[in-house]
C-alpha cells in the first residue's frame, strides 16, 4: 500500500469536502443565532397576553429548539448525511412515542391555544363544562377552577379548548330573571306594577337597563309572571343583590295581598 496515494486521496476528498462543511457549519451558526433571536421575539411579544412565566419560558424554548432541530437538519443535508432515514427512524419512535403520550401532547397544544387566544384571564368567572367558578391558574396542561362550592376542579385543557366556555366576567353587566306565580284572581296589572317599584328600590338593580315584569304563561295553579334586572357585578355581588330581589318580591306580595299560589293536589274519594 503507498500510503502516499492514500494521504493523497483523503487530502483530495477532504478539499472536496471543505464547502460542503463550510455550509453546514454557517447554516448552524445561522441557526443558533436566529433561534435566539426568535426566542426572545416570542417571550417579549407573548408578555402583552401572557402573564405566566413559566409559559412564557415554555413557549420561548418551544420555539428555539423547534428553529434549532430543522436548522441542523438542514445543515446535516449538506455534508450528505442520511437524512431521509434518519427522519423516517424518528417517524417511527415518534409515531410510537406520541401515540402513548398523545393524551399529554393534546392538553399541551390545548393550552397553547388558550393561552394565546385568551378567552378568560385569571380571577375570570367562568362556565367550563360542568364547572362553574373562578379561575386560578391556567397551565400548559390544564385549568384550575374554584367552583361555588369552594372546591377545586383542575380540568384538562382540551376539555376546556373543546367545550363551550361562558365567561361571566367578560362583560360587567348581567341580567337575573326571577319567576313567579300569582293567583288567578289577582289583578296582574297591579301586581306587575308593584313587583317592578319593589325591584326598583334594591341596591345594585340599575335603571338603565330598565326592570321589566313580563306575563310567560298561564300555569295549572298560577299566573306565571318573569321579573327581569340588570346589575353591575364589578361593584355589586350577583348573589347578594339576587337574594335581596327575591326576599322583596316576597315581602311585597305578603303586604299588598298578592297571593302566590303553589301546587296542589286534590283527592277525589271514587268510592
Amino acid at each position: 500500500m503507498d500510503w502516499g496515494d492514500v494521504l493523497q486521496t483523503l487530502v483530495t476528498k477532504a478539499i472536496g469536502f471543505l464547502p460542503n462543511l463550510i455550509a453546514a457549519l454557517v447554516i448552524f451558526i445561522a441557526t443558533l443565532i436566529f433561534s435566539t433571536l426568535a426566542a426572545r421575539w416570542v417571550k417579549r411579544a407573548g408578555q402583552v397576553k401572557i402573564k405566566d412565566p413559566e409559559t412564557l419560558r415554555a413557549l420561548s424554548l418551544l420555539t428555539r429548539w423547534g428553529i434549532l432541530v430543522v436548522g441542523t437538519i438542514v445543515a446535516l443535508d449538506q455534508v450528505n448525511f442520511d437524512v431521509t432515514g434518519f427522519l423516517a427512524g424518528l417517524g417511527v419512535l415518534g409515531f410510537t412515542v406520541g401515540f402513548a403520550l398523545q393524551d399529554i401532547a393534546r392538553n399541551f397544544v390545548a393550552g397553547i391555544l388558550l393561552l394565546i387566544q385568551q378567552p378568560f384571564d385569571i380571577g375570570d368567572a367562568v362556565k367550563v363544562g360542568d364547572f362553574t367558578g373562578t379561575v386560578l391558574d391556567i397551565r400548559l396542561r390544564d385549568t384550575v377552577v374554584k367552583t361555588w362550592d369552594g372546591e377545586v376542579a383542575i380540568i384538562p385543557n382540551i376539555e376546556v379548548y373543546t367545550r363551550p366556555i361562558v365567561n361571566y366576567s367578560d362583560l360587567p353587566l348581567r341580567r337575573r330573571t326571577i319567576r313567579v306565580g300569582i293567583g288567578y284572581g289577582e289583578d296582574i296589572g297591579r301586581a306587575v306594577k308593584v313587583f317592578l317599584e319593589a325591584i326598583r328600590q334594591i341596591d345594585g338593580v340599575l335603571a338603565d337597563p330598565a326592570p321589566t315584569v313580563m306575563v310567560e304563561g298561564l300555569g295549572d295553579s298560577a299566573v306565571e309572571l318573569a321579573i327581569r334586572f340588570w346589575l353591575n357585578q364589578e361593584t355589586h355581588s350577583l348573589i347578594q343583590v339576587h337574594s335581596q330581589a327575591v326576599q322583596a318580591i316576597k315581602e311585597t306580595a305578603e303586604r299588598e295581598g298578592i297571593e302566590i299560589p303553589y301546587p296542589t293536589v286534590r283527592v277525589v274519594d271514587g268510592r
